[in-house]
This record gives C-alpha cells, structure tokens and sequence, in this order.
C-alpha cells in the first residue's frame, strides 16, 4: 500500500518554499525580522543622540579645562571662616573657584550663600572631601585644572591645640604635606598658604617682623611652622610661586552682611574672642571669661593685633595677583598697633550695646603676652595696608550679621 501522509519533522511556518526551482522564506516571518532590525536601530540612534546631547559629553567641564584669561583657584577650608571671605571676593574678582571642605568647622550654608550670588555655570564647585584622604585629594587633582591654591583648611584654636596636639599636626602639617603632592603631580604652580603669628611665639621684641626669630610655644604653632618649613624645601627645586602670609587675630565679617563668622557650639570654649563676646551678649554664654591677667602689660591681659577679615583677604588676593615662579614671599599681616583683651571687651560692649559680665580666669596654656606686628614689609612689596582699624566699626559689622542670622547658617 502506498504511504500518502507527509513529513512534518520542521514547522509549518518555518518551511520553504519551492516555486520553480527558488525557494522562499514565509513572508510574515520575513517581516517580523525586518521590524526587529529597524527597532533595534531606531533605538540605537536614540541613544547616540540623547549622548551627544549630553553636556558632559559634547564639552567638559569648565573646572577641568585650562581656559585663557580664567584663573582657577582651589580654596581648601572654603566653608570656613575666613575661606568663604576670601573665595567671595575672589568670585567677585572673576576668578574660577573650587571649594573643598569636610565641614568639620566650615558651614555649607557660606556655601550656599556663595552660590546663590554667583549661579553661573563654571564659577563655583563645591567638593566634600577631607584633605587626609590622600586618594580623594589626588581624584581631585586629576578631575580638575587648577592654577593656583589657597591653603586655609586648618583647625585653629590655640587651646583646643594643647588638649589634642597629634589631631592638630595630623590636620595640619600632614594635610598641606598631601595637598603638595598633588601640586608637584599635576603641575599646579602657585601656592598661597594661609600661617600664623603663632609660629613666632612671645617673641622679646615688639613689633614682630618677618625676619622675627620662629619659636612657637603651642602645638599650633608648631605644626604651622613645621607646614611652612616643608613648603620652603619643596619650593627650593620646584619653580613654585610661593606665599605664605603670617596674621594675627581675626575679627569682623563681610561689610554687606552676607558672610560671617558661626563657630560651632562645640568649641565656644576654645574660639576666638569675638565669637565668646557675642555668645554672652546675646545671652547664649552666661558671661565672658577672660583668661589671664597678670601679663606682663599696662592692664595685665593678652595684647593683640585685630585683623578685619576684609583686610585679610584683599591681602591674599593681593599676594596671589604678585606670585611669581621660583620666588617666595613671607609677609606678616595685620594692623601694626596691638590692643589688649580688656580693651577688645569694652570696644565690644560698646559695638552690641549690651553690659557684658565679664569673668576673669587664670591664664590658659599655649597663650602668650603680647603680639603685633609691623607689616611694613607687605606695604611695600604687595602694596597692602589694613583699611578697616576701628575696632568698635569691625565689632559692629559682625554684630549686625550675628542678629540677623541668630542660628548662624543652620546646620551643615
């Protein structure tokens, strides 16, 4: 019996075809095939366009481009104090600026601040990172093209510094150690470092000049001197542009009342005198405590050289306008004239209009008699003189930003 039933060993819509000797595909099959092919290009093309599309794709990033005419500064411990000063007028100056801060004594609402005023794509970044970490601080190096650095990140309380001396030259010395490395690396030319008069100790001679023998007597200082002598050794070989800039006791805030000075709670005890006068005028602190009174001067209490923070950062833009490769400059920076602790209370009392009870305490360690300088040097040389002098004046622009923000700038 002949067999008539047909193979079904390949599916139905799988099978060819034969029509005069050609075989042909399953049209529907075809088709299918087809669609899939210009889906997957059209999606392809989607997604090359959506790409390019991309800024970071079609154009880098300002900070990682040299661009003529554009000067772009690293301000280490730009959330702080004096950082977001000096970055404001930089900003202010048209300069190109990068922020790094670990907000450990810096507040992201200066940061806030600054970005507010100055929105524009390519001014202003802010980076979280702490300088010790030395694979962070060289990411950042390579990430961005820097043409000089200011060098503020510091924690700076000569009191805190006897308590806890390694943290001090851990976050002093060895930090600017690794924020060095990544200059030498990366060919990163011009260094402004912000130093202290405490590196000078109690020296016997008043006024203090920059030629004034080096002999701290607080780990402070120490560890500011020993950051000064690694970048004179390393600027020795390197064509570096060096500044360092040596001031005294700061005070004051931006005369516009954008900025100012919010230490954290935490270190009342340890701060500057002008943050302890305003705590206990505003009624935080239950007075002010004055430690010591048997100096060695007319009313038995610490002279000092009162440096607006104004003046100071016209100073280091100044010594970043005059850097020159393979030259070092060292200046002092202050007013020239001390004035004693008792006096700095009775000009504060005056500038917040409030009695302020005063506390007179013992002496506290690391603290010496008598500071000022002559800053004869950088009148001639960078052309710099302190123009905000009036003691009460400085006391009062800082106290008007005090009780406009009585939070300070919040939490960071």
């Amino acid at each position: 019996m002949l067999n008539f039933s047909r193979s079904r060993n390949q599916p139905r819509a799988a099978r060819s075809m034969s029509l005069g000797g050609m075989d042909y595909v399953d049209q529907k099959r075809k088709g299918n095939f087809i669609g899939k092919v210009f889906l997957l290009a059209a999606l392809t093309a989607l997604c090359i366009l959506v790409i390019k599309r991309s800024p970071s794709f079609t154009t880098p990033s300002p900070f990682s481009v040299h661009e003529p005419g554009v000067t772009h500064v690293l301000v280490t411990g730009g959330a702080g104090y004096i950082g977001s000063h000096a970055t404001l007028r930089l900003l202010k100056e048209s300069y190109r600026v990068t922020i790094v801060d670990n907000l450990s004594r810096g507040n992201l609402g200066a940061v806030k601040v600054l970005q507010s005023l100055f929105p524009e794509p390519g001014r202003l970044q802010f980076i979280y990172t702490d300088l010790g970490d030395a694979k962070s601080v060289d990411k950042i190096f390579s990430e961005n093209k820097f043409d000089a650095v200011m060098h503020f990140a510091a924690v700076a309380y000569v009191g805190e510094s006897t308590l806890y001396p390694l943290k001090y030259y851990h976050n002093i010395t060895s930090n600017t150690l690794v924020v060095l490395e990544s200059m030498a690396k990366y060919n990163v030319k011009t260094f402004i470092y912000s130093s202290t008069c405490a590196t000078y100790g109690e020296p016997e001679k008043m006024p203090i000049t920059e030629v004034t023998e080096q002999k701290p007597i607080n780990p402070y200082g120490k560890a500011k001197k020993m950051a000064e002598d690694i970048i004179l050794d390393f600027s020795k070989n390197s064509k570096m542009a060096v500044m360092i800039l040596r001031y005294f006791n700061v005070i004051g805030s931006d005369p516009e009342g954008r900025l100012g000075e919010a230490p954290r709670p935490e270190l009342r005890e340890h701060g500057r005198i002008s943050g302890a006068c305003f705590d206990a005028a505003r009624g935080i602190t239950q007075g002010l405590k004055v430690t010591g009174t048997d100096y060695n001067t007319p009313d038995g209490t610490c002279i000092r050289d009162y440096i607006d923070v104004t003046d100071l950062v016209d100073a280091h833009v100044k010594a970043l306008e005059k850097a020159k490769p393979g030259k070092v400059g060292i200046y002092n920076v202050g007013t020239g004239k001390g004035r004693s602790v008792k006096e700095f209370v009775s000009a504060c009392k005056k500038a917040t209009g409030v009695d302020i009870k005063v506390d007179f305490l013992p002496r506290r360690p690391g603290d010496y008699a008598e500071v000022y300088s002559d800053p004869t040097k950088i009148r001639q040389e960078l052309n710099w003189t302190a123009q905000y002098t009036d003691l009460e004046k400085s006391i009062q622009v800082a106290w008007k930003w005090q009780k406009s923000r009585p939070n300070g700038y919040g939490s960071s």
